[in-house]
């Protein structure tokens, strides 16, 4: 089946592309308030032709309340301007023709309503896919199938991002990416980004933002991109509120929003909760491995099942004041808690043999694991923007600040056959702390036409306490501490920048762009025992050119340079040894993975509101940051010694480097049919220093069908395929994932009533990993549980008031220097 989505998915792209563009008529205007003359924004234009009765284009007005609407045939029309609380205007027999293919309304003045409403209901359809200048924006309304999900449900859907079967994202397929909680930082993603994300209900979701090539304004950090979560709030007038509820079979959760607003000052508050029931996931593992002469032959056969719960609840409130019209104060607070539990029992077979066969030695076990997870984190920000009597003058000041505490606990015991004591146990302890602020200054002020200054600087401060504590299993039964691996840290990273940007305009329009340069200072302190961490500067140069063919094609052309910095998950020497066969530990000496994107994009809307978005891109990293197994017959650590080990440590390689293309369309069949669909196809090439190169071909497709049965009742399918992937010691598994769903309004839509189900014919999941080395051979297979059912619920309910020139489109939050 997973063929079968590929095949159509790329024909759907294609056809998008084949539409045809020949109409060239036009009609502008701008919309005014007939008394403050100043310009009406979000004004509704509404476009008929003569003696029908049904609109077949529209659009809303700018912030200078000004429209276009072109690809318009030769012919008589009707236009309608309206916006609430103002007396609509009808505009009779505007026509284009050959002579006169554009039509300019000039300034059109609406007339405020005498009557006072005392409700409003704002019913509107917002594209699903908005491709902007610098970014691609997502937004979930119209997104049935991860109702009921979580944040990792809505990134499946997302274009040019990949989710693997636990929850890990990449953006083009890199997964070194720089998450946000409505343009800010916070560090539940420091602790574990599968995780937070897996803790933020869909319901909670607004839109997603997918920065590809940031430029100078933003963070050099995060060699893929950033990805931006925008959660839902409002800034309207009145009161109002919103409950989503959804159960199922894996899954449930539960949010909560209230807004209010009255005359300049707003406040929201929310609450939010989910819960993974318990479910098992299978694996076996099969090793063999050699000796330097290859005449004797070990073989690790691991069998086990492991029982997994997963949580977390989010809850908050934000602020707003609009101090004067021109000083706007903003406030949030919130509080992340998640958690995750998990526990294993895995049966051994431990072989012995020589080359000919003849068995040496045979050994059975049995070994029980529990991990134990949790993390609570309380983020605040304060902001201040300043807009000046200039047009487009700015000032902007940020303090952002998060702070987590984590809890890490796990222990394993292994027994062999027959034997009623367990031979071998550790349980290790290891509670952290994690706290991170920002502080921020950018101005913005146009110098001339068309050209734009910006600048800024930001003082970023992290500081991450770590204690660690390790007992050993005696001989008598009772644990006894572990001294080599039972220690404290603490590790500081103190990041200062500044950056210069400018967006510019050239020959007259003909070009747009955006240039600027950023320069970080990093400072990395961290008390590991013979390790010292240098400073290092970071001059990270950006631009981005486009060529607007008309409102609704363009093509832009962008560089970005971006670095990545290891964690200190990554840099911390501690020894994970869940399991004795299986061991990690982080690399202290990691340097920084450097890398250069250039990107090559193409964007089309077309009348019949189809649209395709084509992005070809080549990414060169170099130190790049990659894991690395190698295997043992004995493992020394810190005076015990663990036999037939396999240790994997992440290292700075030599280079890689990825050519791909994204293609993403949507193509409305007829008025009830819409059919959407990404192709991603990249080659990756992994070049090191004494081993051989490694290139693989990957590629990703989705398919989503959405059908209107009536106004209010919509049905969806949506299907997902990843390939394989080639690495330096193996490949990945493939994975396919499908989901169905089916949501009905009620209530004049304030409610809704949604049923999904995912992986309905598939209760497991199989991926089937490979990893080698000079010597040792190895084979994962996981049975994933992936099939669940489940029903949601949500009603909206509460009183709106607009007043002149408010808009939802100022209700999007500002997204910060970050």
């Amino acid at each position: 089946m997973r063929y079968y989505i590929l095949t159509l998915a790329f024909f759907i792209s294609l056809a998008t592309v084949a539409q045809s563009n020949s109409n060239k008529g036009k009609i502008t205007g701008k919309v005014m308030d007939a008394e403050t003359k100043l310009p009406i924004e979000m004004a509704i234009i509404s476009i008929y032709k003569t003696g029908e009765n049904k609109a077949f284009n529209g659009i809303t007005t700018n912030q200078n309340g000004s429209f276009l609407i072109d690809n318009l045939p030769e012919g008589s029309y009707r236009i309608a301007i309206e916006f609430i609380s103002y007396k609509e205007i009808i505009l009779n027999n505007v026509a284009i023709a050959a002579s006169q293919n554009a039509v300019n309304l000039g300034n059109v003045s609406l007339q405020p309503s005498t009557n006072q409403l005392d409700e409003v209901k704002i019913i509107s359809k917002t594209a699903t896919i908005q491709n902007k200048i610098d970014k691609m924006v997502y937004n979930t309304a119209n997104d049935l199938t991860s109702q009921g999900g979580v944040a990792t449900d809505v990134l499946k859907s997302v274009p040019m991002v990949s989710v693997d079967i636990d929850g890990n994202v990449e953006l083009q397929g890199n997964p070194n990416i720089k998450f946000l909680i409505n343009g800010k930082p916070s560090s539940i993603f420091g602790a574990s980004v599968s995780d937070a994300l897996q803790a933020i209900p869909a319901s909670q979701i607004k839109s997603i933002e997918v920065i590809t090539s940031p430029g100078a304004k933003y963070d050099a950090s995060g060699t893929g991109g950033i990805i931006n979560i925008i959660l839902k709030e409002s800034k309207v007038q009145g009161i109002n509120s919103s409950i989503n509820l959804s159960a199922g079979t894996r899954l449930e959760n539960g949010s909560f929003n209230l807004n209010a607003r009255k005359g300049n000052f707003g406040m929201g508050i929310y609450f939010s909760g989910n819960k993974q029931l318990n479910t098992k996931t299978k694996s076996i593992s099969d090793r063999v491995s050699y000796n330097a002469a290859r005449d004797s032959i070990n073989r690790l056969y691991q069998n086990g099942v492991s029982p997994f719960t997963r949580s977390g609840y989010q809850t908050g409130i934000n602020l707003n004041w609009s101090i004067t019209p021109k000083d706007e104060l903003t406030g949030t607070f919130g509080y992340n808690h998640f958690e995750n539990n998990s526990s294993g029992m895995t049966l051994q077979n431990q072989i012995a043999s020589l080359s000919d066969g003849t068995i040496l030695s045979q050994i059975n076990s049995e070994r029980n694991s529990t991990s134990n997870f949790k993390n609570n984190a309380v983020d605040w920000s304060l902001g201040y923007k300043k807009t000046f009597e200039k047009e487009d003058q700015e000032l902007d000041f940020l303090v952002t600040s998060s702070y987590g505490r984590s809890q890490n606990d796990a222990g394993q015991q292994t027994l062999y056959q027959d034997d009623v004591y367990p031979v071998s146990g550790l349980r290790s302890y290891n509670p952290g702390k994690d706290h991170q602020t920002e502080i921020a200054l950018d101005f913005v002020t146009p110098i001339a036409k068309g050209f734009t200054l910006e600048t800024g600087s930001k003082v970023a401060l992290e500081t991450i306490n770590s204690n660690v504590v390790t007992d050993t299993l005696d001989m008598d039964g009772s644990y006894i501490n572990n001294v080599g691996q039972t220690y404290g840290f603490t590790y500081k990273r103190n990041i200062y920048s500044a950056y210069f940007s400018s967006s510019f305009a050239l020959f007259n329009g003909f070009l747009n762009g955006k240039a600027g340069l950023r320069y970080e200072r990093t400072n990395t302190t961290a008390d590991f025992v013979g390790v010292s961490i240098p400073d290092y500067d970071t001059f990270a140069p950006s631009f981005m050119i486009q060529h607007k063919f008309s409102e609704d094609q363009s093509i832009k052309f962008a560089y970005s340079y971006r670095i990545e910095r290891p964690d200190y998950e990554e840099l911390n020497p501690f020894f994970n040894i869940s399991d004795p066969h299986n061991i990690s530990t982080g690399n202290p000496f990691l340097k920084p993975e450097i890398g250069n994107r250039f990107e090559l994009g193409y964007s089309k809307t077309f009348t019949n509101e189809a649209n395709v978005y084509f992005s070809g891109y080549y990414r060169r990293n170099t130190q790049d940051i990659q894991s690395f197994t190698t295997f043992n017959p004995t493992l020394n650590i810190n005076g015990t010694d663990y036999t037939d080990v396999t240790l994997t440590q992440r290292y700075n390689f030599g280079s890689q480097t990825d050519i791909g293309a994204s293609i993403f369309g949507s193509l409305s069949i007829n008025k009830k049919l819409n059919i959407r669909s990404t192709i991603e196809l990249g080659e990756r090439t992994t070049t090191n220093p004494g081993f051989t190169s490694v290139s693989g071909f990957n590629y990703r497709a989705n398919l989503n069908l959405s059908y209107q049965f009536e106004p209010t009742m919509t049905a969806e399918i949506f299907g997902n395929y990843r390939s394989s992937q080639k690495n330096l010691q193996g490949e990945r598994p493939s994975s396919f994932f499908y989901n169905l769903a089916v949501r009905k309004q009620f209530w004049h839509k304030a409610a809704s009533l949604g049923v999904t189900m995912a992986n309905p014919f598939n209760k497991y999941m199989n991926q089937k990993a490979t990893k080698f080395g000079e010597s040792f051979n190895q084979v994962n297979i996981r049975e994933v549980p992936v099939q669940s059912f489940g029903i949601s619920l949500s009603y909206k309910f509460g009183k709106l008031e607009f007043k002149k020139g408010e808009s939802d489109h100022n209700n999007e939050p500002q997204l910060p220097t970050i």
